[in-house]
């Protein structure tokens, strides 16, 4: 006989296949509140800030500086749509260019101070929405969690 699970509101489902579907459903709720909620930190960092912009500031942030090619595969995203959004960055003085000195014919992106001070605000403040937002959770909980999420982040790189 089939397992049964409960998952999110209560819906009893069955079969192998229901584990694939009732993660595919809470992805798409978790990817379209995280692309809403990503939308609000952009407007937070500069008001002109595209919200897909955001996450190279993250990205610039942990990462440190990285030639624009390299961004762009990280995101999946092509070389046009790279530059589309580094120029905006750049015009709003939160990334700037530098040689890279490994090849003085390319150039880094790094995050500027200004960008520095805006994006570590807001995130600052994300990071403690997190905080409350979780506070029932166990520590072990909130841990498994950024581990799975890890998990399934480098599946999808390779």
């Amino acid at each position: 006989m089939p397992s049964r699970h409960t998952y999110g509101m209560g819906a009893d489902v069955h079969g192998p296949d229901q584990e694939f579907l009732a993660l595919e459903r809470e992805l798409a709720v978790f990817l379209r509140r995280a692309r809403a909620s990503s939308g609000e930190m952009a407007r937070e960092v500069h008001p002109d800030l595209e919200p897909a912009a955001y996450g190279l500031l993250v990205r610039l942030d942990e990462a440190g500086p990285q030639r624009a090619t390299e961004l762009a595969g990280y995101f999946g995203v092509g070389k046009a749509t790279m530059s589309r959004q580094l120029h905006a960055l750049e015009d709003l003085g939160l990334v700037a260019r530098e040689p890279d000195p490994a090849d003085g014919r390319a150039s880094l992106v790094r995050i500027t101070p200004e960008g520095t001070a805006r994006f570590g605000r807001v995130r600052d403040a994300r990071r403690e929405s997190y905080v409350r937002r979780l506070a029932n959770w166990d520590r072990l909980e909130i841990s498994e969690l950024a581990r799975l999420l890890h998990q399934l982040n480098a599946a999808a790189e390779s």
